[in-house]
């Protein structure tokens, strides 16, 4: 699944930001559309997004921009833990990220963009 969302069509908290981008919540998808353990990429207001389902009702977005290459392939990563932390690795050198705080335990100095993200009447929402 790969979710393309319009710059109008915002579920609330209309702003601009200096990137262009629409600030505020966006609808991206069903929250069923989404396989648990893995990765699927949304286009959302201009930015691509890697949203991982990783519970029945919890889902977790960073930017699909993987910080060490500049090559959009996060949605592809390897997902896992460290102890209750859920993870991601890029799948290209496997540096490996905290998916909640974007943290780069692998390589300090590295850090993937996180973004808060809610269910609502069943769909995943995300802030920018």
């Amino acid at each position: 699944m790969t979710a393309t969302l319009e710059l109008g069509a915002l579920a609330a908290g209309i702003g601009e930001t200096a990137a262009g981008i629409t600030a505020g919540w966006h609808r991206v998808c069903l929250v069923n559309d989404l396989e648990p353990a893995w990765g699927e990429a949304a286009l959302v207001a201009g930015r691509q997004v890697a949203l991982f389902r990783t519970g029945p009702g919890e889902v977790l977005a960073v930017a699909h921009e993987d910080p060490a290459t500049g090559a959009h392939v996060m949605a592809r990563g390897i997902l896992g833990s460290r102890g209750a932390c859920p993870t991601i690795a890029s799948p290209l050198h496997k540096e490996v990220y905290d998916l909640e705080t974007g943290e780069c335990f692998s390589t300090p100095g590295l850090r993937l963009a996180t973004f808060s993200t809610r269910i609502i009447d069943g769909f995943v929402e995300i802030e920018l």
